[in-house]
């Protein structure tokens, strides 16, 4: 409902089925902000989350936009980008990314970049893939090794997350400190959502399920240890992933990919998985 003159509001707990129902929409696309409205951030949060309040639209809200640690658009068009834009320039830049649909989020960082300044990097088209199906189906081979990982195991696979974080970013996940960024990924594993390869002591392949809400599991953080590269290795212990996801937490499993990631692109096409759409992620 409107609650002031400003369209820009943002949303309370009596909003989540509301705000569900607008990422429900595309669920490929829009499973990161419907699973943290589903854990509670509405509750726990105040002001995580912005909607530009329509009364016209059945559901109340137009587009959402979600301004937690990152900036992650929701159906954010031509209409709606230069009042969210606005209301993000009266803060200094804080994100540590903005990410999500490809054309939403270059849209807002066309608004925002004159006060926010030059990013880190901009990836401007990344291949969303899905799949419903899975691999066994298709008569792929699964690595039987792959499993989940247990708590007792967070030391060692803190430098694999450590190591992908580095490589696909750019910088290190942590400097001195490690205590809050092994909490991350503990709570990761807790929660049965990281998936790991041993060899010894070392986790030598890792992926981790980020979301989980509309029907949608969400595959992040793959890793795989680079002496093991190009020998047939990624694709059976991909496909054992999404194998356990499309069993254990939804019925589609779904992935964001560097255009320029040949090597993975071919790894998850060859899984089964196939585009739906195309994001874009600003660095920082």
């Amino acid at each position: 409902m409107l609650r002031s003159r400003s369209p820009i509001q943002a949303l309370t707990p009596a909003d989540e089925d509301a705000a569900i129902a607008v990422c429900a929409r595309r669920p490929d696309a829009h499973v990161f902000v419907a699973s943290r409205i589903q854990e509670g951030a509405l509750r726990t949060t105040p002001g995580c989350l912005l909607g530009y309040a329509d009364r016209e639209d059945p559901l109340g809200w137009r587009s959402l936009l979600w301004t937690g640690a990152n900036v992650v658009p929701v159906d954010v068009g031509p209409d709606t980008a230069p009042d969210f834009a606005q209301r993000l320039r009266r803060r200094s830049r804080w994100a540590s990314s903005l990410f999500g649909p490809a054309d939403d989020v270059l849209r807002l960082w066309t608004l925002l970049t004159p006060s926010w300044g030059a990013p880190r990097a901009v990836r401007g088209s990344q291949p969303l893939m899905s799949t419903t199906v899975p691999p066994s189906e298709l008569g792929l081979a699964l690595e039987e090794r792959v499993r989940l990982a247990r708590p007792a195991e967070v030391d060692a696979v803190v430098p694999a997350a450590a190591a992908m974080f580095t490589e696909e970013i750019g910088y290190p996940p942590y400097v001195g400190s490690v205590t809050s960024y092994r909490r991350s990924v503990a709570a990761l594993i807790e929660q049965g959502r990281t998936y790991v390869l041993s060899e010894g002591p070392d986790v030598v392949f890792k992926a981790d399920v980020g979301s989980v809400a509309l029907g949608t599991a969400q595959i992040q953080g793959v890793w795989l240890a680079p002496h093991l590269r190009g020998r047939r290795r990624a694709v059976p212990a991909m496909a054992a992933v999404v194998e356990a996801v499309l069993r254990d937490h939804a019925p589609r499993a779904s992935l964001y990919v560097n255009d320029f990631n040949a090597a993975a692109r071919a790894t998850y096409a060859r899984i089964g998985m196939r585009e739906v759409g195309e994001f874009a992620t600003i660095l920082l």
